[in-house]
Parts: structure tokens; sequence; C-alpha cells
């Protein structure tokens, strides 16, 4: 497999969902498929988004506010960083995860011209 390309799966669920123990598990199987193929790199669930606190710096100022920074009905819930050949290879990975069935999945490639630029940048430090 051509695993030149990454991308990070954004899960998000409502804040009232909790996942059935049926659904952990096939969680569980998905991360251990995709660990022996080689595709996952890293994936963690977090914490609830009401434990989170947001960073804003304005005018000098830095503002903390404790929650998630939107609103929104879902609220993101797990990651998983992937590395594979092509977006349509990211897309048929996502749609096979377990949470694809009961949440939303964003997929969104990593940005590698610009991971080049900070490395470089680091590395003049």
């Amino acid at each position: 497999m051509n695993a030149s390309m990454q991308f990070l799966l954004v899960i998000r669920h409502g804040a009232s969902f909790v996942p059935s123990p049926a659904l952990v598990a096939e969680i569980i199987d998905w991360v251990d498929a995709a660990q022996r193929h080689g595709v996952l790199v890293d994936g963690r669930p977090l914490r609830p988004a009401h434990e989170a606190t947001s960073v804003r710096t304005r005018g000098g100022r830095t503002l903390l506010r404790r929650g998630c920074f939107d609103s929104a009905d879902e609220q993101v819930a797990a990651f998983a960083l992937i590395a594979c050949g092509s977006e349509e290879e990211a897309l048929a990975i996502a749609a096979s995860h377990p949470m694809a069935r009961v949440a939303t999945i964003e997929v969104r490639e990593v940005w590698r011209g610009l991971d080049v630029a900070i490395d470089a940048d680091a590395a003049d430090r």
C-alpha cells in the first residue's frame, strides 16, 4: 500500500450520545484491523466537550472559556490519524469505521507543505 498521504478523521456525535458495549467492541476491532494493515498512525477518544477549555488571543489578551469553542449540536468525540494512498482510500477507511453508522466523520488531509515549513523553522532554532 502507498501510504504517502495522511488524513485526520474527526469523529463527531451529539452531546447525549453514549456508545453501546457492542459498538465499543466493534470500534476496538476496527482499531486492531487498521493497525494490522498499517493504516492507523494514531487515534484516541477525547474527554467530553464540556471539559475542554477554549483559548483565544485577541488584542494581546488571552481569553479562556470553559467548554467547546462552538455550540454545534455535534461535538468532537475522537480522532484517528490514518496513512493511505489517496483521498478515495481515506474515505473508504472512514466509511468502514463503526462510528460512521451512528455519528459523523469529517475526513481532512494533513497539510504536508505546512509541516515541512514548520520542521525547517524548528531546525533553524
